[in-house]
């Protein structure tokens, strides 16, 4: 998408940032977040321009001026605060996911407790197959020299490893070894519900592995009929928007 000058690209910029710090405080609204362990971003329309929280900044105290906006090199151009120190990550997932228009990524507690164990989380039941074609995949831990050298490049880089043969619309998550998960979705906003549905899934599978020791998978045919019901060419999950 083009824009016909300036002012219309600020417009959006700051639309955007309403939508970002509007995010970034549902984290805490849904429980996703302790201290300042998160943050959430979204990418503009015409994929020019990342908006992420400011590093370190309390959520009590959250405003869009908090907002920074960074280019895809992962470059300051508006705001006089540091962007978060996991801009880099994001910046890379959005070059390489060109489907994906918002990033949330937590250390919510039950997903955390899977990417410590470097478990992925396995598809049981219905609930996690309305949202995930699958189980949710972990990445491979990082290297020391890939820590050392790019950190937070290179936690992205794992990611889209990892994605070599996995669709970002079928999955939109991934849990990062030792680390922590990452969610996404076609905005900010449907990045938090995916962070959401996420962090529920990993509980329940939590709590089946405590009452079966080898857990069941669900059937793929259920899988099928519950993702594609709401994700699919034919899905017929909920209404339908008013023209």
């Amino acid at each position: 998408m083009k824009f016909a000058n300036e002012h219309e690209v600020q417009l959006m910029l700051e639309d955007l940032k309403e939508q970002v710090c509007q995010a970034n405080l549902d984290l805490v609204k849904h429980g996703l977040v302790t201290l300042t362990w998160g943050n959430a971003s979204g990418i503009s329309e015409d994929r020019q321009h990342v908006v992420i929280k400011a590093s370190g900044v309390a959520y009590d105290d959250m405003q869009p001026r908090h907002m920074v906006v960074v280019d895809l090199d992962g470059n300051v151009v508006e705001g006089q605060l540091r962007p978060s120190s996991d801009t880099p990550t994001h910046v890379l997932l959005y070059s390489n996911f060109k489907t994906i228009g918002g990033i949330t990524h937590t250390h919510s507690r039950f997903a955390t407790v899977f990417a410590q164990a470097r478990l992925e989380i396995p598809c049981l039941g219905t609930t996690h197959a309305d949202h995930f074609y699958g189980a949710i995949p972990v990445t491979r831990p990082l290297s020391e020299e890939e820590v050392t050298e790019a950190y937070e490049v290179n936690t992205g880089q794992v990611i889209v490893e990892r994605f070599a043969e996995l669709a970002p619309v079928a999955m939109p998550a991934v849990l990062v070894a030792g680390h922590a998960p990452f969610a996404w979705g076609p905005t900010v906003a449907k990045s938090v519900e995916n962070a959401v549905a996420l962090e529920a899934v990993a509980e329940m599978a939590l709590g089946v592995r405590q009452l079966v020791a080898e857990p069941i998978p669900l059937e793929s045919y259920v899988l099928d009929k519950h993702f594609l019901r709401k994700h699919g060419p034919d899905a017929y999950y909920g209404q339908t928007p008013e023209k």
